[in-house]
């Protein structure tokens, strides 16, 4: 099969094609930039573009199909001469699907902690040498590529983001996969330029959740309100799981959960994160895997990428990288901290980088998301509110949305850097949690100061 990308240097497309060409087809594509690690990764199998923008002469009869980034813009020259010669064009989803259609397709939904469901659910996987197809938003330790693609394999988890699909496709991306097995971990308001209201964004969980197969199965988080609401007022006829935080405690800094082969200790910590396992566990179960070897994998599971990933650590000190930016994410994450390292003072420095996060409608849904943080630090870019084209933030309106007066406002990257390397990180966790760098951190030099 010739299939040609457009946008192939994203993060999901550039592992999609690469898993493709694995497979044996026939792989070219274009973008107008392309930045590390798909750069290098693209290379080595010699499918980066000779020359970076659009060429509609690329664009032939002799192509299958076109599958279209995100990246891309509805006017895209080669998207324009693939409609014009009729060719197949897929969005990434609708294009996984295709490959999993034979398959059992089990889909990771919620608006928070979908890679770490997935991440856990690969891993068990891995752990038990049981092979399956998959995609994943992150880069897993173990893994090769995010994208996993056979013709064997019975399988098909696929983390279901509610993000739109293609600049032709408005629908969820997860709306098109047609689960076997599913599972929603939670419903936070998130991505309001393209669900203006909660309740629009609430809808397409229902959506989701009527699109799974006759007699399907649901795992669900019955701790939270509006996945309890959306699954079990489903008229779809389907199988409900619920699942919700397991017991645990903490010892020295370490989690153990109670099993029946008595207390277990974790890697991880963090309620949501015992609320992922829990879901995963569940999920892994239905996947043929057994109670006790679940647990025995996933003692080994160490977290998903950027996701309270340890960057550095002394006898006095610990810092933790975090890509938590919605509400939801960032309370659960600046909990999970305090609540592991209670005696240390904890610095959580907070960005807000994304189109919701910048939006003063949106401001107030932060409402006490860095309650639990003993110094707290908010940075953002007036430039990318310019960019996004926002209204202006002032200082006071993001401590009035924080409903936390004592909160540290930085707009000037310079500035936040020197505030954050002269604090005291004797007794103290450091949690940065962003989607960005804080306009160019250091992260190097924070290691450096532990050592």
């Amino acid at each position: 099969m010739n299939l040609h990308f457009i946008a192939i240097g994203g993060s999901a497309m550039h592992n999609l094609a690469l898993a493709l060409y694995k497979k044996g087809y026939k792989v070219t594509g274009s973008d107008d930039t392309i930045f590390e690690p798909s750069k290098s990764r693209l290379k080595e199998k010699g499918l980066l573009p000779i020359e970076f923008g659009w060429f509609p002469e690329k664009i032939t009869s002799k192509i299958d199909a076109v599958i279209l980034g995100m990246h891309a813009k509805g006017d895209n020259p080669e998207l324009l001469k693939a409609k014009e010669l009729g060719l197949k064009i897929y969005s990434y989803p609708e294009f996984l699907y295709e490959q999993s259609k034979d398959k059992t397709r089990v889909v990771i939904g919620g608006s928070h902690g979908k890679t770490t469901i997935t991440s856990m659910i690969l891993h068990v996987m891995n752990y038990l040498e049981i092979d399956v197809d998959y995609m994943v938003g992150a880069q897993l330790e173990g893994f090769d590529t995010m994208v996993h693609l056979t013709t064997k394999n019975e399988f098909m988890v696929l983390e279901g983001d509610e993000y739109l699909s293609s600049p032709i496709d408005l629908r969820p991306k997860f709306h098109l996969y047609k689960p076997n097995i599913a599972l929603i971990s939670g419903i936070a308001w998130d991505h309001i330029n393209v669900f203006p209201t909660f309740e629009n964004y609430v809808e397409q969980f229902s959506i989701f959740a009527y699109s799974l197969t006759n007699g399907g199965i649901m795992v669900y988080n019955i701790e939270d309100v509006e996945v309890k609401n959306v699954v079990e007022t489903s008229k779809n006829p389907i199988k409900r799981y619920p699942y919700s935080t397991p017991a645990y405690k903490i010892v020295n800094g370490i989690t153990f959960i109670d099993t029946n082969e008595g207390e277990m200790p974790l890697q991880f910590f963090g309620k949501h994160n015992l609320q992922n396992m829990a879901g995963a566990k569940w999920i892994c179960q239905h996947m043929g895997v057994n109670e006790d070897d679940f647990y025995e994998a996933i003692t080994s599971f160490k977290g998903a990428s950027k996701r309270l990933e340890k960057i550095a650590e002394n006898k006095k000190t610990v810092v933790f990288k975090d890509f938590a930016h919605s509400p939801s994410k960032v309370e659960a994450t600046t909990n999970a901290v305090k609540n592991q390292y209670g005696q240390r003072t904890l610095i959580a420095c907070l960005e807000l980088h994304t189109y919701s996060s910048l939006n003063t409608d949106f401001l107030k849904e932060y409402k006490g998301a860095l309650n639990k943080a003993d110094i707290a630090v908010v940075f953002y870019s007036p430039h990318a509110l310019e960019i996004k084209k926002l209204e202006a933030i002032d200082e006071q309106q993001i401590k009035d949305s924080f409903e936390r007066e004592d909160l540290i406002v930085f707009t000037n990257p310079v500035k936040f850097q020197e505030f954050l390397f002269k604090q005291n990180f004797d007794d103290a966790a450091i949690l940065l949690m962003s989607s960005g760098n804080y306009g160019g951190l250091d992260f190097e030099r924070i290691k450096e100061l532990l050592m």
